[in-house]
């Protein structure tokens, strides 16, 4: 399905997934909470004569559709139609007038249907054999509800502000005389009842605005800034933790490690709050135990939690799934930098548990073979993720030759995420008073940027390989990765010019950004998840780490760049990725699948704002 052309709606945990002109009837549509899809089929019928003028949403919880009726250049009957998403909730209400100078008889139809659906079943992953009982019928409406395999009762209920005439099945049809000039309303009110929500106190969007600076009026990219920020509102879980950035809309409304911790840190110094929530409600989930289906480990950070009845079941393994190597450096880092930004020694002294179980888990499980580095393995087919790093398609960890590496695999952008973790460390120790500990951890960073120096570094290629394989060969491919490095400061001062070159050779810079795979290499494809596109949260870190180094010229061509494609797009929002095509060729290629919004994309915008 290509997600660009979709309408898509979110609030906390419900969002909606519908066509252009608002049906949901098909394929992945639907509307969900919490993993669950409720609605499969929500589809009007106004008759053959209608047709979609125009949808318009100025943020992400609601829209408006105009429909018309036309003969012979003329509207004859006209419908305006507003969904409004609340947490657990959609209103929609259509307001249908006769334009005409003649009485009219209108015959609306809305066909509903719900199957449950797991999320995973909804895109096509497993499926459960499940009995959907029959629709609940009243007078104002009807509802629909299922008892899952754990006992747990789902249902939605449909109220109508007005009687219909008839509801057969899942059909309910309306019938009006309306004279000339006359119009009339009709409310549904959609409510969803999951056992598994909780009560949500919701962030005003006017207030969460508040909190970032945007551009002056006179600038071209205020619109892409005010969608930016509009989007990671939406984004938003409200937990019992805080405010926390789902990944993205539609399959990724959900707490995920890796991604939250970076949209928090680019968030900052604005999004204090949301930073705060984000390592409390994973500190919250923080793993305890060896267990091997869920790859939790004593201190590591999660990857993903889901709610729906796969993960539930035990079916798979998001309950949470703990397959990430980089999420538990990751804490630390943000951890670090929401310290820093704040001075917040109360946090640092709440978290301390949190931050130091997550650094022993680098130093005893994270690194599998006491070699120094992070790496992982890949988990059982169909259990887990087979890459474990942020480029996590099957195919992406790569040697010259195309062929794939084994593992055990350590990806060089999480050894200075390690680097920067223990850094960080250093510093924590030196703020409680124990200067024994922080020359400790100070003098693990260094011995771990020697090493990774001497292992990684490709002199051929000015660069450092995307990762080393199971025998500690080197991945010697032009890479995005290598990029990242300059985020976390592990790059000595004398080698970063090289790297710099490296990145904006012909090969990995298309002008849009830097690529994930350079040009030419075995694995090369323009429009590929990971082997040659462009991500601009990708970018936007390595423009901090450009900027950390003094290479601020580069630094803001990727700045330019990321809002010249924000501001190509007709939503005026970064995609989740590109395709990789030289920019000098064309306009930006888009990749079919892509999420938006993203929660790092959105607030890529606003970290570029700070470089």
């Amino acid at each position: 399905m290509d997600l660009s052309k979709n309408l898509v709606l979110k609030e906390n945990y419900t969002f909606l997934v519908a066509d252009s002109d608002g049906q949901i009837d098909g394929a992945e549509r639907g509307l969900y909470n919490r993993d669950t899809r409720f609605l499969n089929l929500y589809r009007w019928d106004f008759g053959d004569t209608f047709q979609t003028l125009i949808t318009h949403s100025h943020r992400p919880d609601h829209v408006i559709i105009h429909y018309a009726s036309i003969e012979e250049s003329y509207q004859t009957m006209g419908i305006r139609r507003h969904i409004k998403l609340s947490s657990g909730e959609m209103k929609d209400t259509l307001t249908v007038e006769n334009t005409s100078f003649e009485s009219t008889k209108v015959s609306l139809a809305l066909y509903i249907g719900a199957d449950f659906a797991d999320m995973f079943e909804a895109r096509g992953f497993h499926r459960i054999e499940r009995t959907i009982k029959e629709p609940e019928i009243f007078p104002e409406g009807l509802k629909l509800y299922y008892a899952a395999m754990d006992g747990l009762v789902f249902s939605v209920k449909i109220d109508f502000s007005v009687r219909p005439e008839k509801i057969e099945g899942g059909r309910v049809q309306f019938d009006y005389l309306l004279k000339s000039k006359e119009r009339f309303t009709i409310e549904c009110t959609v409510k969803i009842d999951n056992p598994l929500e909780r009560p949500a106190k919701p962030i005003d969007y006017n207030r969460w605005r508040e909190c970032f600076p945007l551009h002056p009026e006179d600038t071209p990219y205020r619109d892409v800034l005010e969608r930016a920020v509009n989007d990671l509102r939406a984004l938003l879980l409200f937990t019992e933790y805080g405010p926390f950035p789902a990944a993205g809309i539609p399959w990724f409304v959900a707490a995920f490690g890796r991604d939250s911790l970076l949209t928090a840190y680019m968030l900052l110094p604005w999004g204090v709050e949301t930073a705060r929530g984000v390592l409390r409600y994973l500190a919250s989930y923080q793993g305890k135990k060896i267990e091997s289906f869920h790859e939790e480990a004593p201190g590591k950070i999660m990857h993903e939690l889901r709610f729906g009845e796969l993960s539930r079941s035990g079916r798979i393994p998001h309950s949470p799934y703990y397959g990430t190597i980089d999420a538990t450096p990751l804490f630390v880092i943000l951890t670090y930098q929401t310290w820093r930004s704040t001075g917040d020694d109360m946090l640092l002294s709440e978290l301390s548990p949190n931050w130091e179980a997550a650094l022993q888990w680098i130093k005893e499980y994270g690194d599998m073979d006491g070699d120094g580095f992070l790496e992982y393995n890949s988990a059982e087919p169909g259990k887990g993720l087979t890459v474990q790093s942020w480029k996590d398609s099957g195919d992406s960890m790569s040697h010259a030759d195309g062929s794939l590496a084994r593992g055990p695999i350590a990806p060089c952008e999480v050894q200075g995420y390690a680097y920067a973790a223990f850094k960080a460390a250093a510093e924590f120790y030196l703020k409680l008073g124990e200067a024994d500990k922080a020359a400790r951890w100070e003098k693990e960073a260094v011995k771990l940027a020697e090493r990774f120096h001497r292992y990684f570094w490709i002199e051929e290629y000015d660069i450092y390989a995307m990762a080393l394989d199971g025998a500690k060969r080197p991945l010697k491919v032009l890479n995005s990765n290598a990029g990242q490095l300059l985020w976390t400061g592990i790059v000595p001062e004398e080698i970063a010019p090289r790297v710099v070159r490296s990145l904006f050779s012909e090969r990995l810079w298309s002008g849009w950004g830097i690529r994930t795979l350079g040009e030419g290499e075995a694995r090369y494809n323009p429009v590929s998840y990971h082997n040659g596109s462009v991500w601009p949260h990708d970018n936007a870190l390595i423009a901090g780490g450009l900027a950390r180094y003094g290479f601020k010229k580069e630094a803001y061509m990727i700045r330019d760049a990321l809002f010249a494609l924000a501001g190509s797009q007709p939503d005026k929002r970064l995609p989740e990725l590109i395709a990789g095509y030289p920019r000098s060729e064309g306009p930006p290629v888009p990749y079919p699948v892509a999420c938006r919004p993203q929660a790092w994309d959105a607030a890529a915008l606003l970290y570029l704002l700070r470089l």
